[in-house]
């Protein structure tokens, strides 16, 4: 019986196009340093040992995708970006992937920059790009943080699965049963469900972190509307 492995595994991208995207996640992860440091604080530094583990857990929830070494997992990237903001959060996920290689042969670690690309990357920007006017258009409460962190993660898993789908268009070596949009179509349709799940899990956790201890959120700290005041917890959002 094959044993898949989560993320992209060794050889389904060719050698060229896995180091052209180890280079830009190189890249981008320094970026996200050099931002990132200036968001680090009291509060911030141990959240993210949190999310970090938290998202390492979650992503053992593993679903196979395709027959060649492909398959769909959570990704947490919306869930970074709502409690430790897009560039400490993209650190996060990738932390997670980089130890998820190394340590433990999940996917492969030609595949590695591959993966950063889409997971933390993509998928934290993806998540964050929404986040930022939703929170700014819904009420701050719980059905509004909790709407907020499930649109994102749902659309942030998809976003990045067709990230893999580009590129396997730009370096495919491997045969997944059928042409590029079948495969579109598939990553789609199985994300979707992925998303679902990820968005309730991402949803259920951020409005309870904001209900005990809303100033551990970063969206709520740095994306409140203007000239309001920061937003509170008294039994709930507001």
């Amino acid at each position: 019986m094959e044993t898949l492995a989560m993320h992209i595994s060794n050889g389904i991208i060719n050698g060229p196009v896995a180091a052209a995207f180890a280079v830009l996640a190189l890249a981008a992860l320094t970026l996200c340093v050099l931002r990132g440091r200036r968001d680090l604080d009291d509060r911030l530094a141990p959240m993210a040992g949190l999310v970090a583990a938290f998202i390492f857990a979650v992503q053992m929830i593993n679903f196979p995708i395709l027959t060649a070494g492909v398959s769909g997992h959570l990704m947490g990237g919306a869930l970074a970006a709502m409690l430790v903001g897009p560039w400490v959060g993209a650190l996060c996920v990738a932390v997670v992937l980089v130890v998820q290689a190394l340590v433990f042969g999940d996917g492969g670690v030609a595949m590695l920059g591959l993966n950063i690309t889409n997971i933390a990357l993509i998928g934290t920007a993806a998540a964050y790009l929404l986040i930022a006017p939703l929170l700014r258009l819904l009420p701050r409460n719980p059905t509004g943080l909790g709407i907020t962190a499930f649109v994102s993660a749902l659309v942030s898993v998809v976003v990045a699965a067709l990230g893999f789908v580009g590129q396997y268009w730009l370096g495919g070596t491997t045969d997944l049963g059928g042409n590029l949009t079948g495969l579109a179509g598939t990553m789609v349709g199985v994300h979707l469900l992925i998303g679902i799940g990820e968005g309730l899990i991402t949803a259920t956790t951020v409005v309870t972190v904001a209900k005990v201890r809303p100033d551990l959120v970063y969206a709520l700290r740095r994306l409140r509307p203007h000239a309001t005041a920061a937003p509170s917890v008294t039994g709930g959002v507001r």
